[in-house]
């Protein structure tokens, strides 16, 4: 595992913020960690950057330990996010070649650092220009480069589409998911749950300092009850002969459709399709329904402040 917790705890005063937390992010993979205001998300990520120390609880990035061994992590980390490196009073060429200098790359190589991440970003054309000309979504792009200028093996990402526009964020999105495809690991904390569901592998959620569950995103949306599916059929007599067959469903004469409760998974939906003869009752459509990752949060943390896609 590049990331690795276990039973971290973190309490400031008498305030208990992070109460054994077991997390593992696997290589080259996306976890998002999700949850309420106070949760402990921005506090997790700053013991895993080295920020600040654990009460206890051992705490492992890319095999090394953060406690013991914190100078090693720092080399193989990165971090951006929704407060910005970026110094407005440099260009973003400068930006770039200020990082590479502090990570001790000949002037040489920091200049070919420089030219391959303006070009990988798409800033060649506002290299010259200082990031304060920049619209939101160039800024990112230019702080996600400067954290790549060190070559990082796990990079954190707090919320880094926050404040963007629509095109601007799926242009992150595909950023992201070069990265990870390139072997680059990411823990991702983010408010917007489609953004979770789009890109992570596997969510986790906290909920007063503790892990309340942890998977991929259909298995989380698979934990909350109201999945369905629904079929379509293209006359009263097979709506008929389907309902007779299947029994519990609930039923829609005008529509001419049939939804019946399931768990979301592949195994449910050809379960149902077996108890029915196709060959004498005419289905004119089959769609699969599962509680979007809005239900999951708010059924896990009982949080109301929820927007659709949105966690405020």
């Amino acid at each position: 595992m590049m990331i690795e917790t276990r039973g971290l705890r973190k309490s400031f005063g008498d305030h208990v913020v992070l109460d054994g937390l077991d997390l593992d992010v696997a290589e080259g993979s996306i976890c998002a960690l999700l949850g309420p205001n106070g949760a402990g998300k921005t506090t997790a990520v700053q013991i895993l950057s080295t920020l600040i120390s654990a009460d206890s609880g051992k705490v492992g990035v890319a095999e090394h330990d953060v406690a013991r061994e914190p100078d090693a992590v720092r080399a193989v980390i990165g971090v951006t996010g929704q407060f910005s490196a970026v110094d407005n009073l440099l260009t973003g060429e400068e930006n770039l070649l200020l990082m590479a200098a502090l990570h001790h790359l000949g002037r040489a190589e920091g200049r070919l650092r420089a030219a391959a991440l303006l070009e990988r970003f798409d800033l060649v054309d506002a290299a010259r220009k200082t990031p304060a000309t920049y619209s939101g979504g160039m800024k990112r792009r230019l702080d996600l480069a400067m954290t790549l200028v060190g070559d990082p093996r796990v990079i954190f990402l707090d919320e880094p589409t926050t404040g963007l526009d629509p095109h601007s964020r799926h242009t992150m999105w595909q950023l992201i998911r070069e990265l990870v495809a390139g072997g680059v690991t990411i823990l991702l904390t983010t408010q917007y749950l489609e953004e979770a569901d789009q890109l992570a592998d596997r969510i986790a959620i906290l909920n007063h300092g503790k892990l309340v569950a942890e998977g991929t995103p259909n298995e989380l949306k698979r934990l909350i009850p109201g999945g369905h599916i629904r079929l379509q059929f293209t006359g009263a007599r097979g709506l008929e002969a389907a309902a007779r067959t299947l029994g519990e469903v609930v039923r829609d004469d005008n529509e001419l459709t049939l939804q019946i409760p399931t768990d979301g998974s592949a195994r449910s939906l050809k379960t149902v399709l077996d108890q029915l003869d196709l060959a004498t009752i005419a289905v004119d459509g089959v769609s699969l329904h599962t509680p979007d990752l809005d239900d999951v949060f708010f059924a896990l943390t009982g949080h109301p402040d929820t927007q659709k896609g949105h966690v405020r």
